[in-house]
């Protein structure tokens, strides 16, 4: 990670989701999105408000590419302002982690995280390819969702709802990313997918072992975070892009895998591209701490965020509106 967090440079669809061809994108400025979980999308959600807060508004992008945390986002940015959704976050009052607050216990303070590091640590270990390590995530993910049942109730869907603005996918075209279960297959949804949005949100947030895998009809989704952890190259062909990563554009995946956000980045540049990558500076890690999945971490990787945003504004300026 550089010393500003912000360098400069030059899949599938299943049942459900729709192609990711390049003609199907459309040009001009994209606005990638990455997961990074509660804290990760505060701070997302921080970032933008910052830079719009000095006259850079990156939420009116062309193209909206959501991952995970990066997902609900998107999705919330399209449909509210910046401002908006920064004193939302900012109002919200969680315990810190391990304790329980007024009308909270500790379980609803954080999702457990269980054992998905060392599940994923595993998988990837075993795996010759991306597309192995999807099929054996989803094939782990199935087989503890069978040992708890399989046929717990789903609650995720009502939680994410009530996270979005609204139910309506935009007018802004909007890709959301997941991965099929059963195959392993990276699938974008879109508009034309035919899915409800909050469904699209529900799939790429779910990564299977702190609850089942996402069903929608006859299909089961995992985080569209197992394809790639920002899935940049969806916005090749545009001609600007701005990359969000709250992880840092980090992977544990091997580097000849080309999992990474460099190796995205250099993908869009290779294609015609320029790309910005915003990565958490030191006051947002800090602000993370040890778990981003803590809710009590949401208001202050948001208040970091939206400094960070602030700060890093003006060296955007020329970027996102051509000028330079």
């Amino acid at each position: 990670m550089n010393s500003s967090n912000i360098s400069s440079t030059s899949g599938t669809s299943s049942t459900s989701g729709t192609s990711d061809s390049v003609s199907s994108r459309p040009r001009g400025r994209a606005l990638v999105l990455g997961g990074g979980g509660s804290a990760g999308n505060a701070w997302l959600i921080g970032v933008i408000a910052g830079l719009c807060d000095v006259g850079l508004d990156v939420a009116d992008a062309d193209l909206l590419v959501g991952t995970s945390a990066g997902a609900t986002a998107a999705a919330q940015i399209a449909m509210a302002s910046p401002a908006e959704l920064l004193a939302a976050v900012d109002a919200e009052d969680w315990p810190a982690a391990g304790e329980a607050g007024p009308g909270r216990s500790r379980l609803t303070t954080i999702r457990p995280p269980s054992n998905h590091m060392e599940v994923m640590t595993q998988v990837i270990a075993a795996a010759d390819d991306p597309a192995d390590m999807r099929r054996g995530i989803g094939a782990a993910a199935l087989e503890r969702d069978a040992a708890n049942g399989g046929s717990a109730p789903n609650r995720w869907r009502d939680t994410v709802a009530a996270r979005l603005p609204a139910q309506r996918w935009p007018r802004q075209r909007l890709m959301i990313t997941a991965i099929d279960a059963d195959t392993g297959e990276p699938v974008v949804f879109t508009r034309e997918s035919g899915v409800e949005l909050v469904d699209a949100v529900a799939a790429s947030t779910s990564n299977g072992f702190g609850g089942p895998p996402y069903r929608i009809g006859e299909r089961r989704y995992l985080d569209g975070g197992y394809r790639r952890n920002e899935n940049a190259d969806l916005a090749t062909g545009c001609d600007r892009v701005l990359v969000l990563s709250p992880l840092g554009g980090r992977t544990l995946h091997p580097h000849e895998w080309g999992m990474q956000l460099s190796a995205q980045v250099e993908e869009l540049r290779d294609a015609g591209s320029t790309v910005e990558t915003i990565l958490p500076d030191d006051a947002s890690l800090e602000a993370f701490g040890g778990n981003m999945m803590d809710l009590s971490t949401r208001p202050p990787a948001a208040r970091a965020g939206y400094e960070q945003g602030r700060r890093t504004g003006k060296e955007l300026d020329g970027f996102w509106l051509g000028t330079d």
